[in-house]
């Protein structure tokens, strides 16, 4: 196998591209629902609520988007690890056969 061929990186599990995919379609999609927020009223220090809410949402995006990376970023760093370990291969499954049994 040429080293064009090694792979990079283990399996990767469905569940953190998931998660990280409905954090950030919420980040984005909240805001383009105009009905929930085209009041004037509740106003925060004399700011209409369609004003404040659009802002809010801007760091609440920016919280999403950082944990959307941080759940990307853990599951990379498990997927190298896995062909850097000794004794696992691409799948993740164990090469040692020591627990006695005939397989």
């Amino acid at each position: 196998m040429s080293a064009r061929d090694t792979p990079t990186r283990g399996p990767a599990k469905p569940g953190p591209y998931v998660v990280a995919g409905i954090l950030i379609a919420i980040a984005i999609i909240m805001p383009l629902i105009v009905p929930l927020y085209a009041f004037a009223e509740p106003s925060l220090w004399g700011i209409p609520f369609f004003y404040w809410y659009q802002l809010l949402w801007v760091f609440i995006a920016s919280g999403l988007l950082a944990l959307a990376y941080l759940i990307m970023r853990k599951e990379d760093r498990r997927r190298r690890e896995v062909l850097r370990t000794p004794g696992t291969t691409a799948s993740g499954d164990s090469n040692d056969k020591t627990d006695g049994g005939e397989r």
